[in-house]
């Protein structure tokens, strides 16, 4: 097992990560948006996003094709290391595209974390599919 740190910042990791969860199946981009950093990047199926801004503005896109995603993360490591994280989250996705067939996804995000202020945020996701049907 890998978690190592204060208790409290692994468990706002955590909470950051079900929150992220949690707005992906409301399609809430305000409250999926506040779990970025200003300027992280995000490395998903061959597209690199940089800055908040364009992070949330792609993912809008992307969820306007489906009906409806059910998507579960949790943390399987999580180093602190002052006021920046790494860690690493294994997710399960089901996606009803619109007009298409169920998908199936499990993938594994490798993270990169930042405090600013008070809150622990998504500085760095590198998403890696580990199967698809």
């Amino acid at each position: 097992m890998s978690f190592t740190g204060p208790l409290e910042d692994r468990l706002a990791i955590r909470e950051l990560v079900d929150t992220y969860n949690d707005a992906i199946a409301r399609v809430d981009a305000g409250d999926w948006g506040r779990t970025w950093s200003d300027d992280a990047e995000w490395q998903m199926m061959g597209n690199v996003l940089r800055g908040r801004d364009e992070i949330v503005a792609f993912w809008q896109k992307t969820m306007a094709q489906f009906e409806w995603v059910v998507f579960t993360a949790a943390p399987g490591s999580v180093a602190i290391d002052g006021r920046s994280a790494t860690g690493r989250v294994y997710a399960q996705e089901v996606l009803q595209p619109k007009g298409g067939a169920t998908l199936h996804m499990h993938g594994r995000y490798d993270d990169a974390y930042v405090k600013v202020g008070n809150d622990w945020l998504f500085s760095r996701r590198v998403y890696h599919v580990l199967s698809q049907y």
